[in-house]
């Protein structure tokens, strides 16, 4: 069966992106469409970002995790090191997140490097988690193999039961990761498949910035 889709249009109207209105810094820019994305109503979550990382046998992998936060140190969310994300950025840290919000019409794309996060600030995170949340981390063996749902069921009622007035510790394959960017790119579409399309390149002493050709 096949979906023709040749036929789906949409005109992008919504924004503008002009060089001069870009500050020198793109952790700026990124900060004031994360802050439009977050005030919407219509946008569930705008902390949503799609992970590409690549496995040791040069196979791309994408999935949308969750920012925890930002700054201009970088970018942080936590996950299970033992997954598959974890285990392709253990080999090679290079990887790219994005952020689609299409109410606004606008995406950014972060390309850089991963490393995991201090011991310490992952404990602080994981403390913070609903009891739920931490016992789930210590049920599922991310990205395994496992005979059905009722594994993970009957793992959860043992870990309740364990856990029952207890604190839950940190597991030592559950932590965060920050992504230190190399290169940001900011999509606002436009009328006519003309989006604006603005990169900011690091150099290690500022940041260069470039319009790209839609």
């Amino acid at each position: 069966m096949e979906n023709d889709l040749k036929a789906y249009r949409r005109s992008y109207e919504k924004g503008e992106l002009q060089e001069d209105d870009l500050p020198d810094s793109p952790y700026f820019l990124f900060h004031s469409w994360f802050n439009l994305a977050d005030l919407s109503e219509d946008i569930q979550e705008a902390n949503a970002m799609t992970l590409s990382t690549v496995s040791e046998h040069g196979h791309p992998k994408s999935r949308v995790v969750l920012l925890k936060s930002f700054s201009e140190k970088g970018f942080k969310f936590f996950t299970n090191y033992h997954s598959d994300k974890g285990r392709h950025l253990e080999n090679n840290p290079n990887c790219c997140i994005s952020f689609f919000w299409p109410e606004l019409e606008k995406q950014v794309i972060i390309e850089g490097e991963a490393e995991k996060l201090p011991q310490e600030e992952s404990d602080e995170y994981f403390q913070i988690r609903p009891r739920g949340s931490q016992l789930g981390a210590l049920a599922s063996s991310q990205s395994s193999v496992i005979e059905s749902r009722h594994v993970l069921v009957k793992k959860l009622n043992e870990l309740e039961k364990k856990y029952k007035d207890k604190p839950i510790p940190r597991p030592a394959y559950w932590g965060g990761y920050i992504i230190k960017p190399l290169c940001f790119e900011f999509w606002q579409g436009r009328k006519n498949r003309l989006h604006d399309r603005i990169r900011y390149r690091s150099n290690e002493e500022k940041w260069i910035v470039e319009r790209l050709s839609p």
